[in-house]
Order: C-alpha cells, then sequence, then structure tokens
C-alpha cells in the first residue's frame, strides 16, 4: 500500500532520503532501529544468512513499497537490507510515527489496515513454502501473482531474487522454468512470465 495512503503529512514533511548503490547495505540485522523505510526508487533485498551462510531473501522491496515496519516496535532490526541495485530511499524516524499515531487514531488504523494485508501476503507465501514440488511451487506463485490479464506475471527482480523468494536454489529454479516453457505451459519474456493458458 502506498504511503500516502497511511502516512500523515507530518511525518512524510520529516523523512530523510537516503541513496544507496548497488549491494550498498542500508541497515544489518541487530543494528539499532531508527523507523521505517519507504522505497522511492530502485529495490532492496531483505535477507538473513543461515549456519550454513546460505542467503535467504524474505522479501525485495520495489518502489512504493515500505520495509522495516516492525523497526517501531523493536530496539534492533531483525535482518539484513541490502540495495540491489542503485536505489533511493526514505527514512520515516520512528519517534514521529508514534506520536502522530497517537495523535491521530484514524492514522494508525490505516497502518494497521496495512500490516494486516502484509500478513496475509506472508500467509499466502508460507502456504508457498510447503509446497514439496518446484514445478507446484512455482505453478502457485504464478497464480498468486497473475496480473489483470489473466495471464502475465511481472517479475519484481532478477530469477535469482525469484529463486530465494520461493526458497528454491537458482539452478532449481531455472531448470523448472526451462522445462515449462519448453512444454508450451509458459513463455519467458523480459521482466515477466506469461502463462501459455490461465489454468495454471
Amino acid at each position: 500500500m502506498a504511503t500516502a495512503n497511511w502516512l500523515p503529512a507530518a511525518v512524510r514533511a520529516v523523512g530523510v532520503e537516503r541513496r544507496l548503490k548497488a549491494g550498498q547495505t542500508l541497515f544489518r540485522l541487530g543494528n539499532r532501529t531508527a523507523g521505517l523505510y519507504e522505497i522511492v526508487r530502485g529495490k532492496v533485498r531483505l535477507a538473513r544468512v543461515d549456519a550454513s551462510g546460505r542467503e535467504a531473501i524474505l522479501y525485495v522491496a520495489a518502489a512504493g513499497d515500505t520495509i522495516a515496519e516492525a523497526s517501531l516496535f523493536s530496539p534492533t532490526y531483525h535482518c539484513d537490507a541490502i540495495a540491489t541495485g542503485d536505489a533511493l530511499v526514505r527514512l520515516y524516524p520512528k519517534a514521529a510515527l508514534l506520536a502522530a499515531f497517537a495523535r491521530d487514531p484514524k492514522a494508525a488504523q490505516a497502518f494497521m489496515a496495512m500490516l494486516a494485508r502484509q500478513v496475509m501476503s506472508l500467509r499466502t507465501r508460507l502456504e508457498q513454502r510447503n509446497i514439496h514440488s518446484a514445478r507446484d511451487r512455482i505453478r502457485h506463485y504464478l497464480a498468486v501473482h497473475v496480473g489483470a490479464d489473466g495471464r502475465t506475471i511481472a517479475l519484481s527482480g532478477t530469477v535469482k531474487d525469484l529463486a530465494g523468494e520461493l526458497g528454491l536454489t537458482h539452478e532449481a529454479l531455472y531448470r523448472t522454468l526451462s522445462v515449462m516453457a519448453a512444454e508450451g505451459e509458459i513463455e519467458r519474456r523480459k521482466g515477466s512470465i506469461r502463462l501459455a493458458n490461465a489454468s495454471v
């Protein structure tokens, strides 16, 4: 949900912009929280590294998305945030947001509604991760993210980003997409995947 739909004007006025280069870290797991961020331009990857050193991508945020909402209620960040390319982000300080929500219950309710939508999205992603077959997991993702035309799925990042979001290795995802394309189930295009038919 765009910040224009819930962010009080007084908080927007104190937002602080920061430019990031590709690969630059916005914050790290355990860093002290400053507030939540809006992605103005570019993309930011939220990730954690497991005990084996493998990075698990939690989310790839694009322009218009917000990240680190939980920072309002936590002393430290719960993951790493890294720019996938050149990006511009805007920080909304924790103290300003909490004060605005205390003054304006409608703004607080709008923020809660946005969080509720995020919870629903997270539950869908958890459902997806419980699908064992790589092909069925990909089919589930495509069905959930298909556009208004019923056939086109816009990709928000690279195939590697998508693999991380699906909990698959890059190789497994690429191989499965290649088989699906060869069998005529999908068409791969730059920045999107098109379903050969609407019944995924």
